[in-house]
């Protein structure tokens, strides 16, 4: 089992390093948090998978596919390399070809170690594929935290018209929530005939309750996956953790809300995107927000720079009547939680922290 097999340990503990690090070392912290991260966030196989990877890439099992993870030229730790090479096995188990790994992911006890090298040795060359990129972890219950958000921004006075953009858009399940449904303690958002409903356990007060219409909703991706594809919902659902059922149904609601309607997404980087959307002209009486989950530590930090200067400068000239909001739900990598941030303009530039939550959306804290 993980704790065994892994070689890390019974408790692993996350490790406060620069994300950005690279060379010597670093791959192998990456795999130790990401060990400690799934232990934390409830996702004990994935923690098995991952740390059946650092064993051999510790013990110098041969290949081109491990050689390649050892020889990293990036930072492990942004580039969510464990969490690559994790997702194409889970994809590699999804499709059936290698019946083997099923003991795994049914939660059985296996030995880890021996089960993902012979499947590495089988299918190292479409594994190898899986490192190309990085995870696209689009989950449709994070999309609670933003209608929160939303709620929020009207009770401090902003228009109740959201106009909304997303960066790290992946497959952009999260620019269909004006399909969706939810009840956020007791306040309920959204259409009697939802394609997803979402009832988060929630903590503490509830958010303000205020009528809101979402006008638009538009993101982008570096790499946008089509839900239509066979082939490209299958390595999405490989970036599922498996211990999380739900959010396989979630993934198969959110095919069919696209099949009905394309989500409107376009292959851009974060700050290509953002300082485009800003130049457009705004409609009077609607409040524009850039919006984004557990995507920020995969933005490279000359655009994390470009994003944050774009949206100041855009809030510099921002008014009551046509306002600018920022939405991030995104990992605090000091105190090992997901916190959403709120900025708004005119008047709440400096940010507030309204939720800590769940990064699948199972539980919401609410501090607004």
């Amino acid at each position: 089992m993980a704790d065994t097999i892994s070689g890390l340990g019974a408790n692993p503990k996350y490790q406060r390093v620069d994300m950005d690090a690279k060379g010597v070392g670093t791959v192998a912290t990456a795999f130790s948090n990401q060990v400690a991260y799934c232990t934390a966030a409830d996702a004990p196989i994935t923690a098995r998978v991952v740390g059946a990877v650092a064993v051999l890439l510790e013990d110098g099992t041969p290949g081109a596919l491990l050689d390649r993870i050892r020889g990293w030229q990036g930072a492990p730790l942004a580039d969510a390399l464990p969490l690559r090479i994790a997702g194409g096995l889970h994809a590699l188990s999804l499709s059936g070809d290698e019946p083997a790994l099923g003991a795994i992911y049914r939660g059985e006890d296996a030995d880890d170690v021996a089960i993902v090298r012979d499947a590495i040795a089988r299918h190292e060359e479409r594994l190898m594929t899986s490192l190309d990129g990085p995870p696209q972890t689009n989950e449709a219950g994070r999309s609670s935290n933003f209608i929160a958000a939303m709620l929020w921004l009207a009770d401090r006075g902003l228009p109740a018209r959201f106009a909304c953009l997303e960066i790290g858009s992946s497959a952009g399940i999260n620019l269909m929530i004006d399909r969706y449904a939810y009840d956020l303690g007791g306040v309920k958002v959204g259409p009697a005939d939802p394609v997803m409903a979402f009832t988060p356990d929630w903590q503490g007060d509830a958010p303000p309750a205020h009528a809101i219409e979402i006008a638009s909703l538009k993101g982008c991706d570096v790499a946008p996956v089509d839900l239509t594809d066979p082939a490209q919902a299958l390595r999405l659902r490989g970036y599922i953790w498996p211990e999380h059922g739900v959010r396989f149904e979630r993934m198969d609601a959110a095919i069919k809300a696209a099949r009905a309607k394309a989500p409107d997404l376009v292959e851009a980087n974060a700050a290509d995107f953002v300082e485009a959307e800003l130049a457009r002209p705004q409609d009077a009486g609607t409040t524009r927000v850039l919006m984004h989950s557990i995507v920020w530590q995969y933005v490279p930090k000359d655009q994390q720079a470009r994003v944050t200067a774009a949206m100041e400068a855009a809030g510099a000239q921002a008014s009551a009547d046509r306002p600018l909001a920022w939405i991030a739900l995104e990992a605090n990598r000091d105190t090992h939680r997901h916190e959403m941030v709120v900025r708004y303009w005119p008047g709440g530039e400096k940010g507030r922290i309204l939720t800590e939550a769940h990064p699948h959306g199972a539980w919401i804290k609410w501090m607004g």
